[in-house]
């Protein structure tokens, strides 16, 4: 059995070691790597090769390294080869510790309070108790729930929202499109994660950002296509969005040229809110194959036709 490794050289180089101690049994490379295309059964990719069913034609399973799959032409595979994303615990804590920064700078002033620093402006202002703060999160899978126990914990005024409704401890949940607008009225701060598809992409507009509170925030760590970059301008200038926190835009890297850069309510970050962990995503995707030879349900596997 073969399994390439087709993302981050330099982390696969720890997937290699992991592999060697954990399953021998498997034959590791990192792409382009020396296999005979033949033997490969397991491809883990963040972008994958063209003609996969053509270049592999006895992959078993395509393994995402990120929790999106995005990157990923479904149309272009076989139909019956499984897609997994990754879901792993060092990623989840990854992504619930940048949100929980972000949503702290955000409640506590963080970005006011640097712009006084630059203008050496002394001036105290009024603090709120995080109970007093509504947070809402768009996208409740795992990602999402991992966020919300701990902004729960932390005494803010939670809210979710999905495709579907949910039913979530501490949580206010709405669900479908026609409970979206609702949802918004009730965000202070609004964190997407939802994943990127057909439906999701474009979503964050003029309309959707006018439904948001006059003075709401923005948290991204969705994708970058999910964001009408000039609404959310149009939306920062008028003041009716105070802040935005961006870990995603389109494209990535920005140009020079571009009008985030230079924004005094933009926080920009480069696409680093999560990192798969290599020692707990080996674990995963080992865990995975096995279940998978053992006609067990693998954890992350992707449903094609909702593009996660």
């Amino acid at each position: 059995m073969v399994f390439l490794y087709k993302a981050d050289p330099q982390r696969g180089k720890r997937w290699a070691e992991l592999f060697a101690a954990k399953a021998p049994d498997i034959d590791f490379h990192i792409w382009p790597g020396a296999a005979d295309p033949n033997k490969i059964r397991y491809l883990a990719v963040w972008e994958p090769p063209a003609r996969i069913a053509e270049m592999f034609p006895n992959l078993e399973i395509l393994f995402s390294i990120a929790a999106g799959v995005d990157k990923i032409d479904f149309s272009a595979l076989p139909a019956g080869l499984p897609v997994v994303r990754m879901i792993e615990p060092g990623l989840v804590a990854g992504m619930v510790e940048y949100v929980l920064w972000a949503v702290l700078g955000l409640h506590r002033d963080t970005p006011t309070y640097r712009r006084f620093q630059n203008e050496r402006l002394w001036k105290p202002l009024p603090l709120s108790p995080a109970g007093a703060r509504r947070v809402g999160v768009l996208g409740l899978g795992e990602l999402g729930r991992a966020v919300l126990k701990q902004l729960n914990a932390l005494g803010f005024q939670t809210s979710g929202w999905s495709r579907s409704l949910h039913d979530i401890e501490g949580t206010i949940c709405f669900g479908g499109r026609e409970q979206l607008p609702a949802f918004l009225a009730h965000c202070d701060i609004l964190v997407c994660l939802l994943p990127l598809t057909t439906e999701t992409k474009g979503l964050i507009d003029k309309d959707f950002l006018a439904c948001l509170p006059r003075g709401a925030a923005l948290v991204h760590v969705g994708r970058g296509q999910q964001l009408v970059q000039k609404d959310l301008l149009n939306a920062l200038d008028s003041g009716h969005l105070s802040e935005a926190v961006l870990d995603v835009t389109e494209p990535e890297p920005l140009p020079d040229s571009d009008p985030l850069w230079d924004h005094p309510r933009v926080t920009l970050t480069p696409h680093i809110a999560s990192m798969t962990q290599p020692d707990s995503a080996v674990e995963v995707v080992l865990q995975n194959i096995r279940r998978f030879h053992a006609g067990e349900p693998m954890t992350g596997l992707v449903e094609k036709a909702r593009g996660y």
